[in-house]
């Protein structure tokens, strides 16, 4: 009996969905009924350009198969995201060709592999589990020109309707969805396991907690601001941080690690207003990460003002609050009220709007804490192993 995953992020690549898909597939394998077998089908590591790192395309263990598909050199842009994609696609029905399989798990931000995951679940006659991490019709009127969303929405639309109506059971990685899923797909059993902070940010964590506890109290001006993720339209950096970082000059250093499709952007507008306290790095390892976030004063987060955005809930936000530094986050709608509701020492501003970055500045305080209770709740190991349950349950239901 074969369950085969789809991914196209997996470790050691950089994303919330590799981190995501490298913990289920961990609580899976404790999970798995005898004779139960995973084949995951993911791809060679490309979050990003400018970071690599070695994996094999074909590892074996004992009851996982892991095969990773090499795609052409592509950038952030959507015609090459598509090429990528199409890449990928065609690989896994080859790959999938004469395989049969029990049950379909597709994890997908941008629709195409929940798409990909109901259409070989369909020719396999399997159960399908999606876990959907983005809503990507409602977004495309943010991420597209004008001409060209009103020409995308209907294919997508269709295209996410088909889908959404194989799928067994569906996961949503933001109750923020909720109410979109609910209203096109009444009748659908939904499911609500969130992102959550890896291991590896527990143990970070604590240790800055105890080794430097007082650590706020001797901070000396400029503080240090750190952003660390991706640089691409939907964080918006570039409409923020050059005007911000003039606004704050001589209180703040901006440091952002990371790449993507507007890093450029970003840069041609630092370049713009002349900002002398913003450093732009390439993206780092996890082991380099807790050094630049050991050595961070503040966490920095932002979305771009795109209605669209105000139902997601960044999976940045878990692995900030674990650290216990102050968290200042440009977020509005769902994020805004879960980082108020959950997040202590934490400031929130409408997105791009620089005057209420600079009063929400203001209020944080510069000195680490313990989130002792954000930890329990929303530690990943936990979510997945429930997860991990429900998955595995519609192998139950098959039995029977």
């Amino acid at each position: 009996m074969k369950i085969l995953l789809l991914s196209f992020y997996y470790s050691p690549d950089l994303s919330a969905g590799s981190f995501r898909t490298t913990a289920l597939v961990h609580a899976l394998l404790e999970q798995l009924p005898e004779g139960a077998e995973i084949d995951l089908i993911t791809t060679l590591p490309n979050r990003y350009q400018s970071f690599s790192s070695e994996a094999p395309e074909e590892e074996a263990h004992d009851c996982l198969r892991i095969r990773r598909v090499k795609l052409p050199a592509h950038q952030s842009g959507m015609g090459d995201q598509t090429k990528a994609f199409m890449a990928f696609a065609k690989k896994v029905l080859e790959l999938t060709r004469a395989e049969d399989y029990a049950l379909v798990y597709g994890t997908s931000s941008r629709l195409m592999t929940a798409a990909l995951s109901a259409y070989v679940a369909r020719k396999k006659s399997a159960r399908l589990y999606l876990d959907i991490r983005d809503i990507f019709v409602d977004t495309i009127k943010d991420v597209l020109p004008k001409k060209a969303a009103l020409a995308a929405k209907p294919v997508f639309s269709g295209l996410e309707r088909w889908t959404m109506n194989r799928a067994d059971k569906i996961n949503l990685v933001s109750a923020g969805f909720a109410d979109y899923f609910q209203q096109r797909y009444p009748g659908k059993e939904l499911s609500f396991f969130t992102n959550g902070i890896d291991d590896v940010f527990i143990a970070a964590g604590k240790e800055i907690h105890e080794g430097e506890p007082q650590r706020g109290a001797a901070l000396q001006e400029p503080v240090t601001v750190l952003y660390a993720g991706n640089m691409g339209e939907g964080q918006g950096l570039h409409a923020i941080i050059p005007e911000l970082a003039n606004r704050l000059d001589g209180k703040v250093k901006f440091r952002l690690v990371g790449d993507g499709g507007r890093r450029a952007r970003l840069e041609q507008r630092l370049a713009e207003f002349e900002c002398r306290n913003v450093e732009v790095v390439p993206p780092v390892k996890r082991e380099q990460l807790l050094v630049e976030y050991r050595n961070a004063d503040i966490l920095f987060l932002h979305l771009n003002d795109y209605d669209a955005f105000r139902k997601v809930l960044p999976s940045k936000l878990f692995e900030y609050a674990a650290l216990g530094k102050p968290v200042w986050a440009g977020v509005a709608g769902y994020a805004a009220e879960f980082v108020q509701a959950e997040i202590g020492n934490a400031a929130v501003f409408d997105p791009c709007d620089v005057e209420a970055a600079v009063q929400s500045f203001d209020t944080l305080k510069l000195e680490n804490v313990q989130r002792t209770g954000f930890i329990e709740k929303y530690a990943r190991d936990n979510i997945m192993r429930t997860m991990a349950e429900d998955v595995l349950s519609l192998l139950r239901d098959r039995r029977h």
